[in-house]
C-alpha cells in the first residue's frame, strides 16, 4: 500500500486543451494521457462542451462537487449526474458532451484500457467505522472530503481530504476505516 498525498497529485491540461486535470494515479507510472493502461483523475468542468475522445478506453465518472451536469453519451439517453448519483460508466471513445446544471462541477474519472482491463467505482460514505471489502485487484481508495484512518492486515495510516491509498494487490482482503468522510473506491482488474 502507498499513500498518494493530495499535494503531490500531478496537474496537466485536458487532452482537448479546454481545462485542467489533476492526476491521482496512473499505470504504468509516468504514462502520458495517450498511453496509460489505467488512470484516475479529477477535473473541474466550468463550461458546457465536448469531452475528449480516448480510443479503446472505458470510463466511469462521479460528481464530487457542484450542482451536477447532464451527460450526453452518443447512443444513450442523457443522464443527470449529481453528487448523490451513482458513478456512471460509459465508453470514452464515442462522442460525449456535457451541459452544466448550475455552475462548475468537479468530477472523478476512472479510465481503463478496454483491451485487457476493467474497473468499478463506488462511493463509500464513512461515519465512524466501516469495513470495505477489497477485490483481488489494484485498488485506489480516495478520501474526497473529511479524514479517515485505515488498517489492512498490519498496515495502518491516515488520509486527509484529497489523499488516496493505492493498493497494488488487494488479494481479496478488507480495509478497515475509521472517521467521517466521503470516499470512493476504484477497483481495476485484468479482464
Amino acid at each position: 500500500m502507498r499513500i498518494l498525498r493530495a499535494g503531490d497529485h500531478k496537474r496537466m491540461p485536458w487532452k482537448n486543451g479546454k481545462g485542467e486535470t489533476v492526476e491521482i494515479a496512473v499505470f504504468p507510472p509516468g504514462a502520458s494521457i495517450n498511453d496509460f493502461d489505467w488512470r484516475i483523475s479529477m477535473e473541474t468542468v466550468a463550461e458546457d462542451g465536448p469531452f475528449s475522445i480516448f480510443p479503446g478506453i472505458d470510463r466511469t465518472l462521479a460528481i464530487l462537487d457542484g450542482n451536477g451536469m447532464v451527460l450526453h453519451v452518443a447512443g444513450s439517453t442523457p443522464a443527470l449526474l449529481t453528487t448523490a448519483s451513482d458513478p456512471l460508466a460509459f465508453p470514452a471513445d464515442v462522442p460525449v458532451a456535457t451541459r452544466l446544471e448550475d455552475g462548475a462541477i468537479t468530477d472523478l474519472n476512472v479510465m481503463t484500457r478496454r483491451d485487457g482491463l476493467a474497473h468499478t467505482l463506488i462511493r463509500v460514505d464513512v461515519d465512524r467505522s466501516k469495513t470495505v471489502p477489497l477485490s483481488p485487484s489494484t485498488c485506489v481508495f480516495l478520501c474526497h472530503r473529511g479524514a479517515v484512518s485505515f488498517r489492512r492486515d498490519s498496515e495502518t495510516g491516515a488520509l486527509g481530504a484529497g489523499d488516496a491509498l493505492l493498493i497494488d494487490d488487494a488479494a481479496a482482503s478488507v480495509l478497515e476505516i475509521d472517521g467521517e468522510a466521503k470516499c470512493y473506491l476504484a477497483s481495476i482488474t485484468t479482464g
